[in-house]
């Protein structure tokens, strides 16, 4: 019980002060490492919780897909980060005031909760026990079959993100040769290709 309640305050203390320093970070490289150091203690936090599914998918999903692709995009872009910040000192002041807002309300919001003296109960009646079921086949009975088609309609929304993010950043360009698909289909045949007569000694 002492290491877990030691592994714990210790995850904790690498999560805030990771979080921290991807705000303040000048470099956006080394702002992109300290978020896979936040992520790697969220995970550690959720596998003292018991709950190691959502830890891998944490790892796996944010770690090695997210995180690496935001570190190879920062790495590859070249982006002129002095003209980026320039830029952004013209609306330092209304995002000031915005982030003022967004705060008094969280402070407004944690200070009016109140815990219900049934939640634990409530919590622990839909958790079955760790020598009934694991906690990866009780996300799953769940997931499919009372939630699916809200997570059929998850998917569909996220298939429509990524469509209209390929959409809206597609460029076509009038100096790149595309592939003309139908054009090939429908292609004479006698005409596709053509018989040089070359002699000897030249080229074409």
């Amino acid at each position: 019980m002492v290491i877990a309640t030691l592994a714990f305050y210790l995850f904790s203390a690498v999560a805030v002060v990771a979080g921290l320093m991807v705000v303040l970070s000048r470099n956006p490289v080394h702002a992109v490492l300290w978020l896979i150091l936040t992520f790697f203690s969220a995970a550690g936090l959720f596998v003292i919780l018991g709950a190691e599914f959502v830890a891998m998918l944490l790892v796996i999903v944010y770690v090695g897909a997210v995180a690496v692709l935001f570190l190879f995009v920062v790495m590859m872009l070249d982006v002129d980060f002095t003209e980026l910040k320039s830029g952004m000192s013209k609306y330092v002041r209304i995002g000031s005031l915005i982030g003022l807002v967004i705060l008094v309300e969280l402070v407004i919001a944690t200070s009016a909760w109140v815990v219900a003296d049934s939640a634990p109960d409530m919590r622990a009646a839909i958790t079955p026990a760790l020598d009934e079921m694991e906690n990866t086949v009780a996300i799953g009975s769940i997931l499919y079959t009372q939630y699916v088609y809200l997570f059929q309609a998850a998917g569909l929304v996220l298939l429509v993100a990524m469509i209209g993010a390929i959409v809206l950043t597609m460029r076509h360009r009038k100096d790149v040769k595309r592939q003309d698909i139908v054009g090939q289909i429908y292609r004479d045949a006698d005409k596709a290709v053509e018989m040089k007569d070359v002699k000897p000694g030249q080229g074409l």
